[in-house]
C-alpha cells in the first residue's frame, strides 16, 4: 500500500456525479493557517468494548439536521445530560457513569438527541473513554446515531488518541449508501491526524475503497499533512489537482500561499497570490464570518467523484527539497499568467524606478494612499469595493509571503509586495509592517527600517513590540546604543522572550566599554522582573570582571573590587539556579588574567575542568591558551612553562596561537634556542607559522638587541609569502626608538611603504620620538606630515581628492576645529581623525601642506637609501 494517498486522482476524465448528490458547505475554513489548530497529546487508558456490529446495523440516514438538544428532548433528559457534563468537568467520572446508566430509566423512549450534549462535550474535552461508554449504552438501547453525532464521536476518538477505534467507525460509516454525506466526517479525521502519516494513509485508503471522492476541505486537510512533513513536492501536487477539479475559493488559495511560503517556495506563493488578487478584484468570491470569527466561503463545496482506475498521488514522507521543485507552479494547466518576470532581476531602468518609488514611499508615506493607481495594469485598479472579509484574507496572504521573506532573506520581494499593496488599495496592517521592517533590517540595514517606522508614526500606527525588539537588536549590533536603549524603553509589554534584546544591548555596552549604561540596563531588567539568561551572565563577567584594565595594571584595590563583583554575579546566578557555561567560565578566567589575579585564575581553571565535564578537548585547550597568555603577560615564566607541560601531557590539542604565546615567553629568558625548539614542535604538530609567529620571534631576537637578526626574520617572513601587518613593523620600531637607532627606524618606515601597509598612531609616535630625541625637529615634522597623509590613504589620487575636502578642517581658525575633526569621523575611523589633528598641528608649527607626500625631501631620501640597498648595520 502507498505511504499516503493524496488529493484527487490524476489523468482521468471526470464522470457526471450521481443524481441529487448530498451537498455540504465549506466548513470551518479558518482565517488562520489550517495547521495551526491545537492537537491534544494522545492518551491511552483502558478501552471499553464497543459493539461495532450493533452500531453498524443501526446506522440511519443523516439527512435530518441537528437542532438544539433543549428543544428536542425531555426536560428530565436535558437536566440529566447537564449533570453528567458537570460531573465530567469536575473529574468525577464514576458519578458521571452512574448517571449515564440511570439515563435509560426515564419514562420516555430515548433518542440520539438525548446524548447530543454529552457527545459534544466529549468532543471538545476530548474524552474518548466516556464517548465509547456512551456509544455502548446507545448500542444496547438500539438508538440510532445521527450525522452530527458521528462528527462528535470522531473528534473525541482521534483527538483522544484512539485512532484505531475512529478508523473502525469511519469504515462502517463509509459502507452506507449515502457516501458523499460521510465526507465531512472523514475530513474531521484528517484534520486531527495531520501529524500522523499512518493514520492519514489509512483514512485515505478507506475513502478510496468507498469512492468517497475529495472536496476542497479534503485538499486543505491533506495540505496540513504535507506542510508538517515539509513535503514541498506533495504541496505542488495538491495544488495542481485542486485547480484541476475545482476553482478554489480565496480562503483555500490563502492556505496554499501559507504552505508554499512556509516551505520556502516564494515564487509559487506569489503566483497564487496574483490569482487571489484577480479573484478579489472581480468580486466573484464572497465570504462570511462565522460566530467563531472564521472566514467561510458562501460557495457550495461539491466533492470530486472518485474512480478506482484513476492513478494515485503519493505523499512521500522522505521528500528532500531540491532545486528542481522550484518554479514547478509554472507548469500547471489552469494557472493564469503569473508574470514570473516580477521575481526575476529587472532591467537597470526598472530597478531605478522601483527604488525611486520605494524611497519616495519611505520618505513621504502619505503620498501613496489606499486608492493609488497601479502601473501597467498588472494588478486590479482598486479593491476599495471588495468585501471586507475578502480584503482581510488577501492581506493575510500578503503577510504570509512578506514574513517568509524574513526567514529566506528576500528583501526585494517584500518591498515589491509592500508597494503593490498600496497600488491595489490594500492598506498594510501592523503585522504587515512588522514583517516588512524585519526584511528591510536584514536586507538594507537599520537606516532604511527607521524610515519605515517614521512612515508608521505619521500614519498613527504603533509598531508591534516584536518590531521594536528587532530594531533595538539591530541598533545594538551596529553599536548605536542610544537608539537601541530608546526602542527598548518604548516597548509596552516586556515578555520573557525579549531577554535577547537586553543581552544584545549589554553586549554592545561590553564592546563600547560602557559599564555605566550596562548597570542602568540591568537595573531595568530587575525592575521589570525579567529573568536573566546564561548569556546575560556571560556578558556580565566580561563587562564587570575588570576594573583598571585596559587603562592601567591591576593593584590590590582593583583586585578586591573584582573579587567582590564576581562574587555578587555568581550569587545572583545561584539565586536564579543558573550554572556556569563554557563561555561564562572562559570570560571569568580571562577577567582574572587581565587583572593580574594569577592565583584566582588558576583556581577557576581547576574548577572549570572539574565542573564543566562536557567540555571537549578543543574548548579545554582554549581555556589553557587564555591562562598561558595571562601568565606570559604577568611574566610568570615558570608557571607558564609548567602549564604548557601539563597541557602537552594531557594530550590537549595545540594551535598556532598557543605556540605564539610560548615563543613570546622565550623573550623573558631570553633564549632563542627555546623559541627554535617550540617552532620545531609547532611544525611537528602540523601548525603553520603566521605573521604573529614571526612577531613573537622578533621579540625574542630584539630582547638581545639583535637588529640584524630581526631584519633577517622580517625578510624571511616576506620571502615565505606571509603578508606583514603593521604590528610586526611597530615591534622593530619600538625597540629601535628605545635604543635611539634612527637608521633602523628610517629603514622600517620605508619597508612599511613598500609593503603597502598603512601606518597607525604607534608608527607615527615611534618615528616622531626617534627624531625628537636626537633634536632633529624639522625632520620630525616632515616625517609626521608624510606618515599622517599615508594614514589617510596610500593612493595618491584618492589622497588628493580627500585632501581638497579636508583642507577646510585643517586650516580652520575656529576654536572648536579639533572637536569638529573628531566628530567628523566615526569610532572606526580614529586613524583618519588622528592624521588630521597631526596635519593641523604641523600647519600651526609653520609647515606647508602638500598632498603629494612622495615629493617630500624626507620621503625621497628614504626611498633612495632603500633602493641603494643601504641596510642599517647594528
Amino acid at each position: 500500500m502507498s505511504p499516503l494517498r493524496q488529493a484527487g486522482r490524476r489523468a482521468a476524465p471526470l464522470v457526471p456525479p450521481p443524481a441529487a448528490p448530498s451537498v455540504s458547505r465549506s466548513q470551518n475554513q479558518k482565517c488562520h493557517p489550517p495547521w495551526d489548530e491545537p492537537f491534544f497529546a494522545p492518551s491511552r487508558y483502558r478501552r471499553l468494548p464497543l459493539f461495532w456490529a450493533g452500531v453498524r446495523a443501526r446506522m440511519i440516514s443523516t439527512s435530518p439536521e441537528h437542532h438544539d438538544f433543549t428543544w428536542k428532548t425531555s426536560m428530565a433528559s436535558r437536566f440529566m445530560q447537564t449533570d453528567i457534563v458537570n460531573a465530567l468537568r469536575k473529574g468525577d467520572r464514576q458519578r458521571a457513569s452512574i448517571m449515564l446508566s440511570n439515563l435509560q430509566q426515564t419514562k420516555e423512549a430515548l433518542t440520539s438527541e438525548d446524548f447530543s450534549y454529552i457527545l459534544e462535550y466529549c468532543a471538545e474535552a476530548p474524552d474518548p473513554l466516556f464517548v465509547m461508554e456512551t456509544l455502548e449504552l446507545m448500542n444496547v438501547k438500539a438508538i440510532d446515531i445521527s450525522k452530527s453525532h458521528y462528527r462528535s464521536v470522531t473528534r473525541a476518538l482521534i483527538q483522544g488518541g484512539y485512532s484505531k477505534e475512529a478508523l473502525k467507525l469511519l469504515t462502517l460509516l463509509g459502507e452506507k449508501e449515502c457516501s458523499y454525506a460521510a465526507l465531512p466526517i472523514f475530513n474531521i479525521f484528517l484534520s486531527a491526524c495531520s501529524t500522523n502519516l499512518n493514520d492519514a494513509e489509512s483514512c485515505l485508503e478507506i475513502m478510496e475503497n468507498h469512492l468517497l471522492g475529495k472536496s476542497e476541505i479534503t485538499f486543505c486537510e491533506l495540505l496540513k499533512v504535507a506542510v508538517l512533513q515539509k513535503n514541498l513536492s506533495a504541496v505542488h501536487d495538491l495544488w495542481n489537482d485542486c485547480t484541476r477539479y475545482f476553482s478554489p475559493n480565496i480562503v483555500t488559495q490563502r492556505k496554499f500561499v501559507k504552505a508554499f511560503s512556509t516551505l520556502g517556495d516564494l515564487q509559487s506563493a506569489y503566483h497564487i497570490l496574483q490569482r487571489m488578487v484577480v479573484l478579489a478584484g472581480e468580486r466573484t468570491d464572497h465570504l462570511r464570518v462565522s460566530s467563531k470569527r472564521r472566514c467561510q466561503s458562501t460557495r457550495l463545496d461539491i466533492p470530486v467523484p472518485a474512480l478506482r482506475e484513476v492513478e494515485d498521488l503519493k505523499l512521500k514522507s522522505d521528500y528532500d527539497l531540491t532545486s528542481s521543485s522550484q518554479g514547478k507552479m509554472g507548469t500547471g494547466e489552469h494557472l493564469i499568467d503569473a508574470q514570473p518576470e516580477l521575481l526575476r532581476l529587472e532591467t537597470q531602468s526598472s530597478k531605478h524606478e522601483q527604488l525611486k518609488g520605494y524611497v519616495s514611499f519611505i520618505s513621504d508615506g502619505d503620498n501613496l494612499g489606499d486608492n493609488s493607481e497601479p502601473d501597467s495594469g498588472r494588478m486590479p485598479k482598486t479593491l476599495s469595493s471588495a468585501p471586507t472579509a475578502v480584503k482581510k484574507v488577501l492581506r493575510w496572504a500578503f503577510n504570509d509571503i512578506i514574513h517568509a521573506c524574513v526567514y529566506f532573506d528576500n528583501c526585494q520581494l517584500s518591498e515589491q509586495l509592500f508597494l503593490e499593496m498600496h497600488k491595489i488599495g490594500l492598506r498594510p496592517s501592523r503585522f504587515t509592517y512588522d514583517g516588512f521592517i524585519k526584511c528591510v533590517l536584514a536586507g538594507k540595514g537599520v537606516a532604511h527600517a527607521i524610515k519605515v517606522v517614521e512612515v508608521m508614526d505619521r500614519r498613527g500606527i504603533r509598531p508591534y513590540d516584536s518590531t521594536l525588539v528587532a530594531l533595538s537588536v539591530d541598533h545594538s549590533k551596529s553599536l548605536q546604543l542610544d537608539l537601541a536603549e530608546h526602542f527598548l524603553g518604548i516597548i509596552s509589554d516586556i515578555q520573557p522572550e525579549y531577554i535577547h534584546a537586553f543581552n544584545a544591548l549589554l553586549s554592545g555596552c561590553d564592546i563600547m566599554n560602557e559599564p555605566e549604561r550596562a548597570l542602568r540596563i540591568l537595573a531595568k531588567m530587575r525592575r521589570l522582573d525579567l529573568k536573566p539568561h546564561i548569556w546575560t551572565y556571560e556578558i556580565m563577567f566580561s563587562l564587570f570582571g575588570n576594573v583598571n584594565v585596559p587603562y592601567e595594571e591591576g593593584n590590590m584595590l582593583s583586585h578586591a573590587d573584582v573579587s567582590k563583583r564576581i562574587s555578587i554575579i555568581e550569587m545572583d546566578m545561584l539565586n536564579h539556579e543558573i550554572r556556569h557555561s563554557f563561555v561564562s567560565m572562559k570570560n571569568l578566567i580571562r577577567a582574572f588574567g587581565a587583572e593580574g589575579m594569577i592565583e584566582e585564575m588558576l583556581r577557576y581553571l581547576n574548577i572549570a575542568e572539574n565542573v564543566l565535564w562536557n567540555m571537549d578537548p578543543y574548548q579545554k585547550s582554549d581555556l589553557y591558551g587564555i591562562v598561558l597568555h595571562a601568565l606570559v603577560k604577568a611574566k610568570e615564566t615558570p608557571k607558564a612553562i609548567r602549564t604548557f607541560k601539563i597541557m602537552r601531557s594531557c594530550g590537549l590539542p595545540t594551535n598556532t596561537a598557543i605556540y605564539n604565546i610560548m615563543i613570546e615567553c622565550c623573550k623573558l629568558l631570553p633564549c632563542f634556542n627555546s623559541a627554535g625548539a617550540l617552532l620545531s614542535l609547532m611544525f611537528r604538530d602540523g601548525c603553520c607559522p603566521t605573521v604573529l609567529t614571526f612577531t613573537s620571534l622578533l621579540k625574542v631576537v630584539l630582547a638581545k638587541e639583535d637588529f640584524e637578526g630581526a631584519l633577517d626574520l622580517l625578510d624571511l617572513c616576506i620571502t615565505e609569502g606571509i603578508q606583514p601587518d603593521i604590528e610586526i613593523f611597530n615591534t622593530i620600531l619600538s625597540e629601535a626608538n628605545a635604543k635611539g637607532n634612527i637608521h633602523v627606524v628610517e629603514y622600517i618606515v620605508e619597508c612599511i611603504h613598500r609593503a603597502k601597509v598603512r601606518p597607525d598612531e604607534s608608527t607615527l609616535w615611534y618615528t616622531f620620538c626617534a627624531y625628537v630625541d636626537q633634536e632633529l625637529y624639522n625632520t620630525a615634522l616632515e616625517a609626521l606630515q608624510v606618515l599622517s597623509m599615508r594614514m589617510i590613504s596610500l593612493d595618491a589620487s584618492i589622497l588628493k581628492e580627500k585632501g581638497a575636502a579636508l583642507e577646510d578642517l585643517i586650516f580652520s581658525e575656529d576654536p572648536d576645529a579639533e572637536l569638529r575633526i573628531i566628530r567628523t569621523f566615526e569610532a572606526s575611523e580614529e586613524c583618519s581623525a588622528a592624521a588630521l589633528l597631526n596635519l593641523r598641528w604641523c600647519v600651526m608649527m609653520g609647515s606647508t601642506i602638500s598632498w603629494s607626500p612622495e615629493d617630500n625631501l624626507w620621503a625621497r631620501r628614504l626611498a633612495s637609501s632603500y633602493d641603494a640597498n643601504k641596510r642599517p648595520v647594528s
